[in-house]
């Protein structure tokens, strides 16, 4: 079938792609993705996936950049979070429950400009992802943005089916892409084709890495961004904290082993100590 393929990016179109054409599958990419901020990073993200897919001999089409309808369906869900959190943030605070940062959560990034959310803490966008829900409903927003522009292009140049690139990240919601796909194809009558392609990510990671692909450590949205940073601060907290317990328990360890030394080096001096004596009351006697 002739089948449009959304892509998020380059890396995570290397294995979808392969398998669908594999399939059978006459594939075109279709970069829509008016979620990824700054535009900087767009641009970075659509030249990654066109160099690639010109080695690879797969047509590549780009959707609309429209940052403003992303923030009235998925950003609008997006501020009410940042502004649940601020308040919940603000409320704990005041009571004394917020629980203290860690110090090198403290000196990362300490405070961050997202656009239309303004400057997030890294406690802030911590608190963003605490409800899932909501996290949920953000990304449901975007995909059926993305999507939904997906699935019209799709109808209005004669493809017969619709596919998405989404479906090979772990950090997806895949059920809820599988979804939308079969929604947004439904609409204009165009045949969705899910598949959950996360047991390849790991394939896809590693032909990414060996083509020197540009890796991208964030979703695409200003929030992910920031969620991404707190999660980074946070396992950093996480090794560091791992890492002074183990130096805990290994000068432990250390100490324990200086003491058995140093008992053991006492009991050689008190055993050499006696040997002497008997040695010199030995030589004593030989000499009356």
């Amino acid at each position: 079938m002739r089948m449009l393929l959304h892509a998020c990016c380059g890396p995570c179109s290397l294995e979808p792609s392969r398998i669908l054409s594999s399939q059978g599958h006459d594939l075109t990419i279709f970069y829509a993705n008016s979620n990824i901020a700054p535009a900087a990073e767009y641009e970075h993200r659509l030249e990654t996936l066109r160099t690639w897919a010109g080695q690879a001999g797969i047509a590549v089409q780009e959707g609309e950049y429209d940052q403003d309808a992303w923030e009235r369906t998925a950003g609008r869900i997006g501020k009410a979070a940042v502004s649940e959190a601020r308040n919940r943030l603000m409320q704990d605070a005041s009571s004394g429950e917020t629980a203290p940062r860690p110090d090198d959560c403290a000196d990362i990034e300490a405070e961050r400009g997202f656009g239309a959310f303004g400057a997030l803490t890294l406690d802030e966008a911590a608190a963003i992802s605490v409800d899932p829900e909501k996290r949920a409903a953000r990304c449901r927003a975007c995909y059926r943005l993305r999507l939904e522009e997906a699935a019209r292009c799709a109808a209005t140049q004669g493809f017969e089916a619709l596919s998405t690139t989404l479906a090979v990240s772990p950090y997806q919601y895949s059920d809820i892409i599988r979804e939308e796909l079969e929604r947004a194809a439904a609409q204009v009558g165009v045949q969705a084709v899910f598949e959950d392609f996360r047991p390849f990510y790991p394939e896809a990671t590693r032909r990414s890495r060996e083509l020197g692909m540009y890796r991208q450590n964030y979703c695409g949205c200003l929030l992910s961004d920031a969620e991404a940073s707190a999660e980074r601060a946070e396992r950093k907290a996480q090794r560091k904290a791992q890492q002074a317990a183990e130096r805990a328990a290994h000068a432990d360890d250390r100490a324990a082993e200086e003491a058995r030394l140093a008992a053991k080096k006492a009991e050689r001096a008190a055993y050499d100590k006696k040997q002497a004596r008997k040695r010199a009351i030995l030589k004593a006697l030989r000499e009356k």
